[in-house]
């Protein structure tokens, strides 16, 4: 039986993944949803209580994912942007779900916000701990920018393909591209975040 449960859940998750990453909250339906999935729509409200707990679930799932498979910042930090992008070159569905999330919420708080913050100071700290720094705000800004540096190119895949050219997808144009983000990272991560500084006044 509780296998029975956690194979429904999870072909639930995978089903709602793809339909969210589509069309996002409001324009998944449940029952499309459990048609995928191959199950009653009923079990969707039984497991998750609605879309959007159905939604935050799979936010969750993809993240974890994400966790399992990049660890955090460590003493190659180029090497760690590397692979923050060959996960989302290879799955840009959580890049979707999480524009979608973006533009659901706005600037109110997301489902589980607490937890997510918690688990990105932790990647904070861990960049600080490699660069020599103290976890404060310029290092949370650096990491932001090296997480931007590694999935912009997924998350606008018709920029990069503009810009770059139709070679862009290509397997040399990939490598030609990879090489360039981690070369870029090396030498950001090579200047220790200024600490302290009075910011700039703006023209």
């Amino acid at each position: 039986m509780a296998r029975d449960v956690a194979l429904t859940r999870k072909k639930l998750l995978e089903a709602a993944g793809q339909e969210f990453a589509e069309l996002g909250i409001a324009g998944a339906r449940v029952d499309r949803i459990a048609e995928r999935a191959g199950v009653n729509k009923e079990r969707v409200y039984g497991h998750f209580g609605n879309k959007e707990g159905l939604f935050e679930a799979v936010i969750s799932s993809s993240l974890d994912e994400l966790a399992e498979a990049v660890s955090p910042p460590d003493h190659d930090i180029a090497k760690w942007v590397a692979r923050v992008y060959d996960f989302h070159r290879e799955r840009p569905e959580l890049l979707r779900l999480l524009l979608w999330e973006a533009l659901q919420y706005r600037d109110r708080e997301v489902p589980g916000e607490a937890q997510r913050a918690a688990h990105y100071s932790e990647k904070v700290e861990a960049l600080a701990r490699q660069l020599g720094v103290a976890p404060g705000p310029e290092a949370a800004a650096l990491l932001l920018a090296l997480i931007g540096l590694a999935t912009w190119p997924s998350v606008v895949p018709q920029l990069t393909r503009l810009i770059i050219g139709p070679h862009a997808e290509t397997r040399q144009g990939q490598v030609t591209l990879r090489n360039c983000l981690i070369d870029i990272a090396r030498r950001v991560s090579e200047q220790r975040p200024q600490q302290g500084l009075a910011p700039e006044e703006s023209p």
